[in-house]
């Protein structure tokens, strides 16, 4: 079994989430998303409009989706990695090279996002912080 993993806030979910999931799906057998906390993103200066729960529930229904994990730092990758043994951790390619060092342990992907949509264009054409 192929397994893959993603990270991410999938905050506002948009048609531009579902195709890079199902895009990472078509890579592997088990696609692992680790969705970022309140927490970590708060440390990240994203302030989110669904809760993590909110959020975690959505992606959850989401049919490419195997498992959802939080991700709460930006150095668990690793341990992600070897914990639930992945073979390819896929990222968007705004995030191209960024990545790169876990190639020790895994195959890395960059995804290209769709380029219309995003969350933050979603905010700012709603005029939400």
């Amino acid at each position: 079994m192929k397994k893959v993993i993603t990270y991410g806030t999938f905050d506002l979910l948009h048609y531009g989430h579902i195709n890079l999931l199902k895009r990472a799906k078509e890579l592997g057998d088990y696609l692992i998303v680790a969705l970022s906390t309140d927490k970590f993103n708060l440390i990240k200066g994203k302030k989110c409009y669904f809760s993590y729960e909110e959020r975690r529930k959505l992606v959850e229904s989401i049919r490419y989706v195997d498992l959802v994990i939080p991700e709460n730092n930006w150095e668990q990758k690793i341990n992600d990695i070897k914990e639930f043994k992945v073979d390819i951790f896929v990222m968007g390619d705004d995030w191209k090279g960024k990545f790169d060092y876990l190639k020790e342990y895994c195959q890395v992907i960059y995804l290209s996002r769709t380029p219309e949509i995003s969350t933050t264009k979603i905010k700012g054409e709603l005029k939400i912080d």
